[in-house]
């Protein structure tokens, strides 16, 4: 009698929290892992794959993206949670609010929300989450509708320079673009007020209190008009350098500094700070854990941030908000990664069509460049292939980018393989060696920052609750992506 649906041998199987790999066998029934044993019989399973000695991950879970954000959602869906298999990445969880980009709606989360739903069911090709924004005073009450029925405890992501300051650089109009009503500001007031409201939540539901959250972008708008405007007027520097110049890092540190003092008057007992690209910065989230010790800061890095610095020659096709650093900046994140600080890395993949990141006339003008780029394709891959030349284990990969995310943000069934989990795993060839080139891609975004970046290890095969959905470069199937109410 068949007992498996589906039976993966021959693997080397790299899970978190463990010392080294295992050779042996994964057996998948009704999308879930049920046996992980050496020699498992082939006549106990209706399918069986060899897995040719390959490493086996857990899919990876890229915990920040911004699907929809250029393109029309169901769109974007379908083709960014492609480029998400192709990187290896099994679940997307897509930061979203109300305002210009998205759904461009204002007003309320009961009406936005079930029109995020409908627009994602069906679209995706992995499963996905969203993690929600209050940006009206009136969204403040609806997070309580968020984190119950709506499942979606973590609250962000909270643009800190967005009052003032705007998404591609200096702006006026932050009221207009925000869908702002009268009466209401988007500025350091707002934000306490969603850490009081996610504490509040946190009293009045305690089963969900490790998951209840607030996301922080932290940049300070005042110091980025101030230090653009200057850049700009000297014109001394352009490129990668002018724009990590115009938002300072510490600007960063200080918008940190203020979410540890918020948080801790709200009485929050979880903030996460997101995409830390500096020294100065990461300083002061570990100064904010120490000063301010009933808090948990989550720590979390952007893999663009690890990949390139600015002496990267990908110009203004790189330009992104916090902005890529220098490189002792960047050596000194990867310091954090191999001594444990850094909690998970992301992509913060916001696919940006070239014809509207760059100005046609001036495409090398960093300042009339939007922000944000993808690269959910090339997580796994890339991360595994500069971590481990690093002397990062593959079971710490797995750590970063599967198992701690999912635990952080209440995936409970995803980020291991074991028996109970969700049947995601990637099937990796860790020797293969090959160059970043934007035309083997499977994201709309037709370039990349990360182009002629060496990589060793490819992804071969993708699947999702058992499901093979990504196959050595070809995407299999209708999207099956299923919505990920949290905790899992």
């Amino acid at each position: 009698m068949t007992q498996l649906d589906l039976l993966i041998k021959n693997v080397r199987l790299v899970r978190p929290n463990q010392s080294g790999v295992t050779t042996g066998d994964i057996g998948v029934k009704d999308g879930r892992f049920v046996q992980i044993a050496p020699d498992i019989d082939p006549a106990t399973a209706r399918e069986v794959v060899d897995g040719q000695g390959l490493l086996a991950f857990p899919g990876a879970i890229d915990a920040h993206m911004h699907v929809g954000i250029y393109r029309d959602l169901a769109d974007d869906a379908r083709s960014e949670s492609q480029a998400a298999a192709q990187g290896g990445v099994t679940t997307a969880m897509t930061y979203i609010r109300t305002g210009s980009y998205y759904l461009n709606m204002g007003g309320s989360w009961r009406d936005f929300w079930p029109e995020v739903l409908r627009r994602s069911q069906g679209n995706y090709y992995v499963d996905y989450a969203y993690h929600v924004s209050p940006i009206e005073s009136r969204q403040l009450a609806e997070m309580d509708y968020l984190a119950t029925t709506a499942g979606a405890p973590n609250f962000g992501e909270v643009f800190m320079f967005y009052g003032s300051h705007g998404l591609h650089g200096r702006s006026d109009n932050q009221r207009q673009w925000l869908m702002l009503p009268d009466g209401d500001q988007y500025d350091l007031a707002h934000f306490e007020q969603i850490c009081r409201q996610a504490a509040q939540l946190q009293q009045q539901y305690p089963e969900l209190a490790p998951y209840i959250q607030v996301s922080f972008h932290c940049e300070t708008p005042e110091l980025l008009r101030a230090y653009e405007k200057r850049v700009r007027q000297q014109g001394e520097l352009d490129g990668l350098a002018a724009w990590h110049a115009a938002r300072p890092p510490h600007s960063e540190a200080l918008a940190i500094a203020m979410v540890g003092s918020i948080a801790h008057s709200a009485g929050l007992q979880q903030v996460n700070i997101l995409h830390i690209t500096s020294r100065a910065a990461m300083d002061a989230a570990l100064t904010a854990r120490a000063a301010w010790p009933n808090v948990t800061f989550g720590l979390e890095v952007a893999a663009a941030h690890l990949l390139l610095d600015t002496s990267a020659d990908c110009g203004t096709f790189g330009k992104v908000n916090p902005p890529i650093r220098t490189p002792e900046d960047r050596e000194y994140l990867w310091q954090k990664v191999l001594d444990g600080t850094v909690e998970w890395i992301i992509t913060d993949h916001a696919a940006c069509p070239q014809a509207m990141k760059v100005a046609a006339d001036n495409p090398d003008d960093i300042w009339a460049a939007r922000a944000g780029f993808g690269g959910t394709e090339y997580l796994l891959p890339a991360i595994y292939s500069e971590g481990t030349r690093r002397g990062l284990s593959p079971n710490r990969v797995a750590e970063l980018l599967c198992y701690n995310p999912a635990q952080r943000f209440g995936l409970s069934r995803k980020g291991d393989v074991a028996p109970g989990f969700d049947a995601d795993l990637v099937l990796l060839d860790p020797d293969e060696r090959w160059t970043i080139d934007p035309a083997a891609s499977l994201s709309a975004q037709e370039y990349t920052p990360f182009a002629g970046l060496p990589v060793t290890g490819q992804v071969k095969q993708t699947f999702v609750r058992g499901n093979l959905v990504y196959d050595n470069g070809r995407i299999l199937g209708q999207p099956l992506g299923q919505y990920q109410k949290r905790p899992g």
